[in-house]
């Protein structure tokens, strides 16, 4: 059962937290192969659906302490058509298994949440190819007929929402946008950028996200930036420009490395969780409508522990 299909809590006003870095957390802190960082293949048994309950709850509890609302976010990153054939899914079995994901997710809504604490399913979507790569580029009708498939699945569950997380070109947003209006749900585009705070494609965030809204007649929900250091986008997010208050929620990496560096590198930059708490409190003070606040590569609880309490204080 869906509950904020026709209006998204999350804007209005309040903050929200959603995990950290999972496929990094289950790499390196639990020691788990992950083919292709395909974190959904881990609903395969018992063993794996404990390990990502105790992984969310831990997020949940924090969001529970500060009085926050809180957005689970699926682990499907992956979980997408040509992923899916890379690692053995039949069509069917990747639909079942984008299923059971968000069956996953609403059993932990159901744990948790209160009327002190609303909680938003949101069904993840990856992007196509390499997160750090924009490779052979997509049109938006190809992105959308792609994409189209995982978020139909999603749209017959209890998500809520789409996000579609590590976006790194323009023309891929619009078809995952567009997809999402089809299906009838709300949905959230979160870019990556690189060092020099644009997306891998040369493209400024601004103008990346000025192209999706002029495309979908601005169908997103809103926008997040994900996949980066705050000191890589800090001052992008300062140009001036309507399309910043579009921008709604961060998801920063714990490493102020660039995608190169991050893809060579063999053990685990985790970076600075209070130093990281603090730069997210300084953009939110530059940037008020940011309601949506967790990590990506290189993050865990600590970071978003850190973040909490630091973005608490500002607000």
């Amino acid at each position: 059962m869906t509950q904020y299909r026709n209006h998204l809590p999350q804007l209005d006003g309040g903050l929200f937290l959603t995990d950290g870095g999972l496929e990094t957390t289950l790499l390196f802190h639990e020691k788990i192969d992950l083919p292709f960082f395909a974190a959904f293949d881990l609903l395969r048994d018992r063993k794996g659906k404990a390990l990502l309950r105790d992984y969310y709850t831990r997020y949940t509890d924090l969001a529970r302490r500060d009085g926050y609302g809180f957005i689970l976010e699926s682990p499907t990153w992956r979980a997408s058509a040509d992923w899916g054939d890379r690692l053995g899914y039949s069509r069917e079995a990747l639909a079942a298994v984008n299923r059971e994901s968000i069956e996953l997710m609403a059993e932990l809504r159901d744990a948790c949440r209160s009327p002190a604490m609303p909680v938003v399913i949101s069904g993840c979507v990856g992007p196509r190819g390499d997160g750090y790569d924009p490779g052979a580029l997509m049109t938006p009708d190809e992105a959308e007929a792609y994409h189209g498939e995982q978020i139909a699945t999603f749209a017959g569950t209890a998500a809520d929402m789409i996000t579609a997380i590590t976006m790194n070109n323009a023309e891929e947003a619009i078809g995952v946008a567009r997809a999402a209006m089809g299906a009838g749900m709300p949905v959230a585009i979160s870019f990556t950028v690189e060092t020099d705070g644009r997306l891998p494609t040369g493209q400024r965030l601004g103008q990346a996200i000025q192209a999706v809204d002029e495309a979908t007649d601005a169908a997103p929900a809103y926008y997040m930036i994900n996949c980066a250091h705050p000191t890589h986008f800090a001052d992008e997010l300062s140009r001036a420009g309507s399309w910043r208050g579009r921008v709604r929620g961060l998801r920063a990496n714990a490493s102020r490395c660039s995608h190169a560096e991050l893809d060579r590198a063999r053990t685990l930059d985790d970076g600075d969780p209070a130093e990281l708490g603090g730069q997210y409190r300084a953009l939110l003070r530059r940037n008020p409508r940011i309601a949506v606040l967790g990590g990506c590569c290189g993050t865990d609880h600590r970071h978003v522990d850190q973040i909490s309490l630091a973005c608490k204080a500002a607000a």
